[in-house]
């Protein structure tokens, strides 16, 4: 076998255990009740209450004219997040750092909204345990590194104290 051939072998080797682990993460999800028709029901549900609350409401409304859009964009986004679908291309870092005054009691509210609505829907506990530990990885990211351009490495452990699910 030349070189090139051997390379193209562990090329596809590489992404044939890839797509068998995205496989086996979006079936460990579907078991507990993580799937599409989960996410999407969550997703809308969430996003319902943040329009109508009083501290989230006004951030997302001055940044979002087109809530299908964003809907469908964040339904992406979660089955990435959920089910390793690598369907969502976007930048929520970014997003999340080009919106000034965010801090701990945005994102701890932000993630008692995310985990009311994920209790609402509780089929299983293993689903809300999952969901919910994935929301708080996720604030406790886009805190910290809010807080780490504005206050530096002190910033490094900002979301310690973000709420559990």
């Amino acid at each position: 076998m030349t070189h090139g051939a051997t390379q193209s072998k562990s090329k596809a080797d590489t992404r044939a255990r890839a797509h068998q682990k995205r496989a086996e993460k979006r079936a460990a999800a579907e078991d507990i009740g993580v799937d599409a028709e989960f996410i999407d029901d969550l997703v809308e549900a969430f996003y319902a209450k943040i329009r109508e609350d009083s501290l989230l409401g006004p951030i997302f409304a001055g940044r979002i004219a087109d809530w299908p859009s964003h809907l469908t964009r964040m339904k992406a986004f979660w089955r990435s997040v959920l089910h390793n679908s690598g369907e969502f291309s976007g930048n929520p870092m970014l997003k999340h750092l080009a919106i000034p005054g965010l801090e701990l009691r945005h994102f701890e509210h932000w993630l008692d909204l995310f985990y009311e609505t994920l209790r609402d829907a509780e089929g299983q506990h293993a689903a809300t345990e999952l969901v919910g530990a994935r929301a708080r990885m996720i604030a406790d990211s886009l805190l910290t590194a809010i807080t780490m351009r504005r206050d530096g490495l002190a910033g490094g452990r900002a979301g310690k104290d973000l709420p559990h699910v």
